[in-house]
C-alpha cells in the first residue's frame, strides 16, 4: 500500500502545544476544577494538580497551539525540494486561521491531498480540529472527518504505519530517526520543555525551528518506508506560502 503514497500529494505537519496559562494559579477557577478531576487520572498521589499543570498543554481542553508547520515536497528533476512554513505566533485564533485558509486553499487545488504527522491520528488532527471549533474556525474539509467513510480521511500517520496493526506500540519520532539513520531533531530542545522554552524563556522563533525539524524528520521516514531517497539537506527551504502554493 505504501507505492500508493505519492509523496507529492502529501502535506506533512508538525504541531506544538503548551498550557494556556503559565502558571496553574492563573488558570480560571472552574478550569482549576476541571484540571483536579483530570489530572487525577495520571498523577502521583503525593502529587498536587498543580505539580503537573505543565503537562496540561497535552490536552486540547487545557492548552493551544502556537506553531503548526508544514511541509511540501517538489520534484521537477530526480531530486526532491523540500518547502517548510510556519504558522506561529501568541495569538492562537491567528494562527488557526491563517492555516485554516491555507489548508482549504491547498486542498480545493489538489483533490489527492494528505495529511501526515507522526501520531498524527492520536493528536496533530484531533488537537488541531477541536481547538479550530473552540476558537470558532470552520473545519477545512480535509480535517472534517465526521460522517467519512474509513477510505475517504486522508489521514496518513507513521507512526501508525510502523504499528503494523500492532495496537500496543508506541514508537517515538526519535527513536525512528535513529533506527533509521536520519537526522534527529531533537538536537536542541524536546517536547517536555516547549512550555518551559515559551512561557519562561519567550523564544517562539527556538521552537519553531525545533517544529519545522519535526516535520523534515517525518517526510524523510515516510520516505524511508518507502525505500526512497531522503531529501538532501541544501534542497530544504523554508518558504513563504505563496511560493509553497
Amino acid at each position: 500500500m505504501l507505492d500508493n503514497i505519492k509523496i507529492e500529494n502529501v502535506l506533512f505537519l508538525d504541531i506544538e502545544t503548551v498550557p494556556q496559562y503559565p502558571e496553574y494559579t492563573d488558570v480560571p477557577k472552574p478550569f482549576q476544577d476541571f484540571w483536579e478531576k483530570k489530572s487525577s487520572y495520571f498523577r502521583d498521589s503525593e502529587q498536587s494538580a498543580s505539580d503537573v499543570y505543565q503537562r496540561a498543554g497535552i490536552y486540547s481542553e487545557f492548552g493551544k497551539i502556537i506553531c503548526i508547520s508544514v511541509g511540501f515536497s517538489v520534484k521537477k528533476t530526480d531530486e526532491r525540494t523540500f518547502r517548510l512554513k510556519s504558522f506561529f505566533g501568541d495569538d492562537e485564533s491567528l494562527v488557526l486561521k491563517e492555516f485554516a485558509e491555507m489548508l482549504q486553499k491547498y486542498h480545493s487545488s489538489n483533490s489527492d491531498l494528505q495529511l501526515c504527522a507522526h501520531n498524527g491520528k492520536e493528536f496533530d488532527f484531533p488537537y488541531i480540529a477541536r481547538r479550530m471549533l473552540i476558537n470558532g474556525i470552520t473545519l477545512p474539509k480535509i480535517l472534517d472527518n465526521a460522517g467519512k467513510k474509513p477510505w475517504e480521511v486522508m489521514f496518513l500517520d507513521t507512526m501508525e504505519l510502523w504499528k503494523f496493526g500492532d495496537y500496543k506500540n508506541y514508537t517515538s519520532l526519535n527513536l525512528l530517526t535513529q533506527l533509521f539513520n536520519i537526522p534527529t531533531p531533537k538536537d536542541d530542545i524536546d517536547g517536555s520543555m516547549v512550555a518551559d522554552v515559551y512561557w519562561n524563556d519567550k523564544d517562539l522563533q527556538r521552537i519553531v525551528k525545533y517544529c519545522e525539524k519535526d516535520v523534515l524528520a517525518i517526510v524523510q521516514l515516510l520516505l524511508k518506508y518507502k525505500g526512497e531517497e531522503l531529501i538532501k539537506k541544501e534542497n530544504v527551504e523554508s518558504t513563504t506560502i505563496s511560493k509553497l502554493l
